[in-house]
């Protein structure tokens, strides 16, 4: 199969205005997602509706198209990137790198397009959850999939629950997994579920990929061992710095 990459990436955000352009050791945020992603896939774009993020891209060196400012989500940008870029380029699925992932391992990327046999529509991460702080943290999504490997829920709750047992003491009796909120998705597939309409569950949850399972789309869910870290605040930023080593 023929992957491209798309990071979205947007100039508004109300926790931390012109977030993808944040410098960390010299470069701009976007520069380190856009560096790293091209590690895994040879062919990187950055879909924007921002003018400085696109003249920035262009000024290291890197692929970057406009796209409209009316998008709701990364996943309807990168349609949009990957209708333009159907125009020129031929490719059978597209990889959703999160803008505000600086830290991301071209590792994951690897891991999420292996998961693309004949059957398989949208794929994503996840990895194994060892703290029970995180467990209960409504922040931190989970996910609980098939025999198969397919997801068959995500939840901001502790899922599986068990029962009879205080939280504490889950960790002996089940094993449980953080969704890593990274995505591929064959070409014709991305069109199709950005044009869903939002169901009960996501309504519920505020999580955009149950309205790919509540219409049936299957997920494949590859584990990882890499942590995921996506920037949303100036203090996730020197946090991070204290965690992570460039």
């Amino acid at each position: 199969m023929k992957f491209i990459g798309i990071i979205p990436a947007r100039f508004q955000s109300t926790r931390f205005p012109g977030k993808p352009l944040a410098m960390i050791n010299g470069k701009p945020m976007i520069q380190w997602v856009y560096e790293r992603a091209s590690e895994a896939i040879s062919n990187v774009w950055v879909a924007t509706d921002d003018s400085l993020i696109f003249d920035t891209v262009i000024s290291f060196g890197g692929q970057c198209l406009m796209t409209s400012a009316d998008h709701q989500s990364g996943t309807d940008r990168c349609a949009e990137a990957a209708r333009i870029l159907a125009n020129t380029l031929q490719f059978d699925a597209i990889v959703n790198i999160q803008g505000d992932e600086p830290f991301i391992k071209p590792q994951q990327l690897n891991e999420v397009m292996a998961c693309f046999d004949p059957g398989v529509q949208i794929a994503t991460l996840a990895r194994r959850i060892s703290a029970e702080v995180e467990l209960a943290d409504p922040n931190k999504p989970k996910v609980v999939m098939d025999k198969n490997g397919n997801a068959l829920y995500f939840s901001r709750a502790a899922i599986p629950y068990v029962r009879g047992l205080e939280m504490s003491e889950w960790f002996g009796s089940s094993s449980f997994l953080a969704h890593v909120g990274l995505y591929a998705y064959r070409s014709e597939v991305l069109q199709e579920i950005t044009k869903l309409e939002q169901g009960v569950l996501e309504r519920a949850e505020a999580l955009e990929q149950l309205r790919w399972l509540e219409n049936g789309y299957k997920m494949k869910v590859a584990e990882t061992n890499f942590q995921s870290y996506g920037i949303d605040t100036p203090e996730d930023l020197d946090h991070a710095l204290k965690l992570f080593h460039f």
